[in-house]
């Protein structure tokens, strides 16, 4: 039986413009594009050319894109322009691009309050847009915008809007869950119903995320018919986001109901390529990605729980779904206090130390994790932390720098700046060493101190000029007098490489301190800097 096409539609640079935050600069749009082309999507909507200048650039460009169709979006002209004559269609025209989408009301509500026109007018700009556009020669889509709600309140008036469009040379109706709020049974039941007038190969879906079924409501509208869908990297989108791509393009392509039934042109080869996409978007957007991600998050094959370990190491499928390099993702063995001694050999072997089952070493590992969580650490995520733990408990750290003493000072000058002052005493081969900084808070003051008087560290300067605090994290774990505080810092060098550390104390300044000097610490020992004497 030959497989049905389905074609990806990504929206990222246009719907995910829209959220709360995120502000595009033509760099990013350019980078983002050449992500989603190189990963092989069919449709990259680029925005609005000549609704902002940043659309507009990027529509004049010549990009090569060598598997995607730029795509320009736009309205239906207004009823008081013939479509030759409407400056909107022109831009999009006259833009580089390959389609265009043109969003029109299908729901005679919107028809009646949002643009204050007749459902007939109405009809005739959604039906002379698209003739003037496929007279041009370019591709054309309608989105039909609200379309769900309103084909339940007017089914007649809906199925009339895609109409005009698709009897006027549309080669794709976009049906819209605008406001995100269909669920997926009906999402189902409404696109079988339309596939009777509308043929599935020349629909599309549209979801967005409002009740945390976009992705759902796109798996059941694939199903009910249409073979265009549409998303964003991440989800991202206005509101609570679009359907995301970077589960749907991993489901099309492992899980069996789809796989046997329908195929992609993204190449099978380049499913690898989308966790990657996923977090260049959110580096370009300088955030933290989201851990929980389903197939791309950091936490999306994380195992904490010691039998759930046991059982992934001798039958990975236990829990895990598929496997994560499928989609360039990688597993994840976290150490915790609910660890056994399998997450412990696991994660020590994930780090390069070789340890027999039976070693004493394991236990006393183990003790000193379930300890020290007791007291306020968390292992989850402070990779690096937990690795000298190790490696110090095994004998296998060096001693790098001593800080002896420190003093972190914070006051308020005449002009009513807060600035921070830290001066630590240092030991390298029994010469102290004397660094002092200032900074916006006392732990900038501290990292200031020590960083910007490498040159003071002769034997260790080559190896922390490259040395960053990318973000830092507090976190008090009870309260009163003796509240208890954990700080957790990430760190990052010239080669692109991020860890964590953390530091737990009564005192903010000392949980702080604790943190930097893992942070130092690791840094020299990954790169190998010799030992103090």
């Amino acid at each position: 039986m030959s497989k049905e096409q389905l074609y990806i539609f990504d929206t990222t640079l246009r719907d995910g413009a829209q959220t709360q935050g995120v502000d595009f600069s033509i760099d990013d749009k350019q980078k983002i594009a050449n992500s989603l082309d190189i990963l092989g999507v069919d449709y990259i909507e680029g925005g609005w050319p000549g609704a902002n200048p940043t659309d507009t650039e990027f529509f004049n460009k010549d990009h090569g894109f060598k598997n995607a169709k730029l795509t320009a979006f736009g309205i239906t002209k207004k009823s008081e322009h013939s479509a030759e004559n409407d400056p909107m269609l022109a831009s999009l025209i006259n833009s580089k691009s390959s389609s265009i989408c043109l969003f029109g009301k299908s729901w005679d509500f919107q028809v009646d309050v949002a643009l204050g026109i007749t459902n007939e007018q109405n009809l005739t700009n959604i039906g002379e847009s698209a003739k003037y556009i496929v007279k041009s020669g370019k591709e054309f889509m309608f989105d039909a915008e609200h379309f769900f709600d309103g084909y339940k309140s007017n089914p007649e008036y809906a199925l009339a809007c895609i109409k005009s469009a698709y009897d006027n040379g549309a080669r794709w109706i976009v049906l819209c869950d605008t406001n995100g709020g269909t669920l997926p049974h009906e999402v189902g039941s409404i696109i079988s119903e339309v596939s009777k007038h509308i043929p599935g190969d020349n629909l599309g879906i549209h979801a967005h995320n409002d009740t945390d079924n976009a992705v759902a409501n796109s798996l059941a509208a694939v199903q009910a018919g249409v073979r265009q869908v549409q998303g964003t990297i991440n989800g991202l989108g206005e509101r609570c986001g679009n359907a995301s791509l970077t589960s749907l393009i991993p489901t099309f392509f492992l899980k069996k109901d789809y796989s046997e039934n329908y195929k992609l042109n993204i190449k099978p080869e380049n499913l690898k390529r989308i966790t990657q996409c996923s977090r260049l978007l959110d580096e370009l957007l300088n955030r933290k990605p989201n851990k929980h991600l389903p197939y791309v998050g950091a936490s999306a094959f994380s195992h904490k729980g010691g039998m759930h370990v046991s059982a992934v190491q001798k039958n990975p499928k236990t829990y895990e779904h598929i496997e994560p390099a499928e989609v360039g993702n990688s597993r994840n063995i976290v150490v915790s206090d609910q660890s056994g001694q399998s997450n412990i050999i696991s994660r020590l072997n994930s780090i390069g130390i070789k340890i027999e089952k039976n070693d004493p070493k394991i236990k006393k590992l183990l003790d000193e994790v379930k300890d020290r969580e007791f007291i306020g650490y968390s292992y989850d995520g402070a990779d690096a932390s937990f690795e000298l733990l190790a490696r110090r408990l095994m004998g296998k750290i060096p001693r790098y720098i001593s800080i002896n003493e420190y003093d972190v000072s914070v006051k308020k000058n005449i002009s009513g700046e807060i600035i921070s002052f830290a001066k630590a005493q240092l030991e390298v081969d029994g010469q102290k060493i004397i660094c002092e900084g200032e900074g916006n808070g006392p732990v900038h003051a501290l990292d200031n101190a020590i960083r910007k008087n490498v040159n003071k560290l002769e034997k260790y300067s080559t190896y922390l000029k490259d040395l960053k605090l990318v973000d830092y994290k507090v976190r008090i774990l009870n309260t009163g007098t003796e509240a208890v505080t954990r700080v957790s810092i990430e760190s990052t060098d010239a080669k692109g490489v991020n860890w964590f550390t953390i530091g737990v104390s009564p005192n903010i300044i000392d949980a702080s301190f604790k943190a930097l000097v893992d942070s130092l610490d690791y840094k020299l020992f990954k790169d190998n800097a010799p030992a103090s004497n």
